[in-house]
């Protein structure tokens, strides 16, 4: 069994080690090392104050996290009222999909942002088969248009 928990600045050892694990079960999906700038990366977010709009939940199972759900608040100008969120990222780890873990890190992440006054939860839906199969499996949910990345440089 598994516990959902708010991702907290004394749980990033842990994160650490979950997304390393992530890299070791799927090596050719994750470009990147989760090393000790990330680290600080990570421990710094939590005083900043443009962190003050994200809401991140862990599943941890054995005192070890196995998923990690991400999302922010959506602030502009042109929604005044902040209903929408932005799911940023949702993973678990390959040993432990086809648990309920991604569905329940999304439950409570929905169950946050009703409490929040967050109507409504856009995500961009990975390009893979696995990710496919689970939003078309989300319920309450419409697959709309694809989203478009734009670098500034």
């Amino acid at each position: 069994m598994f516990e959902i928990k708010k991702f907290e600045k004394e749980d990033i050892p842990k994160v650490i080690a979950f997304e390393s694990e992530l890299r070791r079960q799927e090596p050719d999906t994750y470009y990147w090392e989760p090393d000790e700038a990330y680290a600080k990366q990570l421990e710094k977010s939590f005083d900043d104050l443009r962190f003050n709009t994200a809401i991140s939940f862990l599943a941890v199972k054995d005192g070890h996290v196995i998923g990690r759900i991400d999302a922010s608040i959506i602030s502009s100008r042109s929604d005044a009222s902040c209903y929408s969120a932005y799911l940023d990222w949702i993973c678990v780890l390959k040993s432990e999909r086809h648990h309920e873990v991604a569905q329940t890190l999304l439950r409570e992440l929905r169950n946050e942002c009703k409490a929040q006054g967050i109507g409504i939860l856009i995500a961009l839906m990975a390009n893979n088969d696995e990710a496919k199969s689970f939003y078309k499996n989300v319920e309450d949910a419409s697959i709309h248009d694809t989203g478009i990345w734009m670098d500034i440089n």
